[in-house]
């Protein structure tokens, strides 16, 4: 499989690329983003775009993973939905018909696009704008995710909350099984469902456990 990753920078696309490049099974991943990661790899290779509203088509790629973000916290609406979803759905349009399009959407998403909440409702929009493309789409809902093996967020207030919850991650484990996961398991995840599918296009916390568990298994198990 070969893979586009957008926002390989932020703590999503960072455990993400992590497991695309200790993947045998990834040949080769092209990042896109709009400053270079400064990582060097065999299989990396490595697109800096100050504007990405204006990508050339992207082709010869079997998945494009979407990790690209922001929290709606502070922000104007009209550029939370400018981002969260003018920017996504020009994105998914600069790829060829079939390609397996991944988005990083969020537990709480509201697909009915009527709930009170904006940021759902924009998030919702967008999973449904997303499934009406000429594209292989899956959604993904993490709801909590500890960072793992040295990745951090580019948010401060988020990374001091990381430090303070790590210890307490095996006790979230087992008392939210169905909400709680962490960077390693949502990059087997994605890789998994952009490779060999799921039973359903979009995947609450619960699947992405389930789906990261398929893809640790060994090649023919």
């Amino acid at each position: 499989m070969k893979a586009v990753v957008f926002g390989a920078s932020g703590m999503v696309g960072q455990g993400l690329l992590r497991e695309c490049l200790r993947d045998e099974r990834v040949e080769a991943v092209l990042a896109v983003g709009r400053s270079a990661l400064g990582e060097e790899h065999p299989k990396l290779t490595e697109r800096v775009e100050k504007d990405l509203f204006a990508l050339e088509p992207i082709t010869g790629y079997d998945a494009c993973f979407f990790c690209l973000g922001v929290s709606s916290v502070g922000m104007a609406p009209e550029e939370y939905e400018r981002i969260t979803y003018q920017l996504t759905l020009s994105v998914a349009g600069k790829l060829p018909p079939d390609t397996t399009f991944v988005y990083v959407s969020g537990a709480g998403t509201d697909s009915t696009e009527r709930g009170r909440v904006r940021w759902a409702r924009v998030k919702g929009a967008t999973e449904n704008a997303l499934a009406k493309l000429p594209l292989r789409t899956f959604s993904v809902r993490p709801g909590y995710i500890q960072p793992l093996h040295g990745v951090t967020s580019k948010t401060t207030l988020y990374r001091t909350l990381y430090r303070v919850a790590m210890p307490l991650y095996p006790v979230l484990r087992r008392l939210f099984p169905g909400f709680v996961t962490t960077n390693e398991e949502l990059g087997r995840a994605m890789l998994e469902v952009a490779e060999n599918g799921y039973e359903k296009p979009v995947l609450e916390n619960a699947d992405i456990v389930t789906a990261a568990a398929r893809r640790a298994r060994p090649a023919g198990s």
